[in-house]
Formats: structure tokens, sequence, C-alpha cells
């Protein structure tokens, strides 16, 4: 079993045993976190919205280091995940919240419609998935691992360039290979879900222990932030053209 999503990793699974019914991870277990770590990401991304920027800057600064340091906790102590993936869902919430609301005062209505596909998307490829529409091989993996690994990597080179002043030309504006770039991460973001379905229930089938729900939880909340971050942006740069 293998993910591209780096809290859902191959040794995630490996030390599955056997447990009672009550204490293995199952995947309506996971779709019940899911939907409480989601109540708690709007809940505080509401909260920044609605309070002046100068005021809420504080807390989307603190959010997302915190935030950076409980995804870490996380990814090194599993069984922990019942705890921290609360918090991390809710300063994400914050940094969310802050950077929506950014994009909102500059292009009117983008929010609602960036939340529309992300969730469109979500109910799409569940649905692809589970049909049977696509079927997640080897091939499938490793295609999906490799193209995410590379946008990390432009990403980064593009984060260290940024401190000498260079722009990587079709990460900004809104060119046609500008859009053409978010519309391929945006896809491979997409794609990724498909992973995380398919790690997720590998996992339940495997009898994981019970706080793998949080961590099959948290995963799909990353690879979901990540996607509405990638589809606020492309929404942007098409306003742009404007």
């Amino acid at each position: 079993m293998r993910t591209s999503n780096p809290i859902l990793k191959d040794d995630v699974f490996a030390a599955a045993e056997s447990f009672a019914p009550g204490q293995v991870m199952t995947v309506q277990g996971v779709v019940n976190k899911s939907l409480i770590l989601l109540i708690l990401l709007m809940a505080s991304a509401m909260w920044v919205w609605s309070a002046p920027i100068s005021k809420a800057l504080p807390f989307i600064v603190g959010g997302g280091i915190v935030g950076l340091i409980l995804a870490l906790v996380t990814m090194f102590k599993k069984e922990w995940a019942g705890f921290t993936t609360p918090g991390y869902a809710l300063c994400e919430g914050l940094v969310l919240g802050g950077i929506s609301a950014l994009f909102e005062l500059r292009f009117p209505g983008i929010v609602m419609q960036a939340v529309a596909l992300t969730f469109g998307t979500l109910f799409c490829l569940l649905m692809a998935y589970k049909t049977g529409l696509i079927r997640v091989t080897e091939k499938f993996r490793t295609g999906v691992m490799v193209a995410t690994m590379a946008i990390g990597l432009v990403y980064l080179v593009s984060f260290v360039l940024g401190f000498f002043h260079v722009a990587v030309p079709f990460m900004v504006g809104s060119s046609l290979m500008s859009i053409g770039f978010s519309l391929f991460v945006v896809g491979i973001a997409a794609l990724n879900l498909v992973l995380d379905f398919d790690f997720i229930e590998q996992g339940a089938q495997a009898g994981a222990p019970k706080y793998m729900e949080w961590v099959g939880a948290f995963g799909l909340m990353v690879t979901l932030i990540w996607l509405y971050m990638e589809i606020l942006q492309l929404l942007a740069k098409l306003r742009g053209r404007d």
C-alpha cells in the first residue's frame, strides 16, 4: 500500500495486529472523524473571516506555525492523532480563513466557487473510485507519486528563488502557461484523493488500530486543504485575465 500523502505512508499499517472488533479502524470511523475535523476547520475559518484583518493576522501566522508543528507530531507519533488532529484542523482553519478573506476582497465570490469545486471534486472522485471507474493500480500510484514529488520540488525551488527576488515564470501571473501549470497541479492534487481513499480502505481491511481513523482523516484533510488552495489560485488566475 503506497500513497504520496506524507501522512499516509507505507509503514502506517505495518504493525496492524488482531484487535477486538471495536478496536480496529473502519471506513465509517474515518468518515465520522473527517466530518469532525471539517467542522472544526470551518468554525475557526469563519471566525477569522469575520474579524478585521489587522486583528486576525497574529492568529493566521500563529495558526500556520502551530499547525505545522502538530502535523509533524502526527506524522511521527500517530498514536497521538486523536489529540493533535483536532488542533491541526483549528489552526489550519485560521490560516485558510485569513487567506480566503484576502482572495475574496480582490475577487468577490471566488471563495464559494473554490469551496464548491473542492467538494464537487471530492464527491465525483469518491463515486468514480467506489464504482471502479478509477482503479488504483501500481502504475497509477507510481505516476501520481512521481508527479506530486515533482510539484513539491518545483515549489521548493520557487520558494528558495523568492529570497533572491527571482520568480518562476509559469507559477506567477495569469499567462496561459501559468494557468496550465495550475490546472496540472489541481489534477494531481485531486488524484491524491483517490490514493487516500484506497489507502484508508486497505487500512480498514488490514485491521489497523482504532487511532488510525484519526490518521486517515488527517491525511484526507491535508489533501483537501491542498486541493482547495490550488483551486483558489487557479480561479484567481482566470479572474486576472478578465
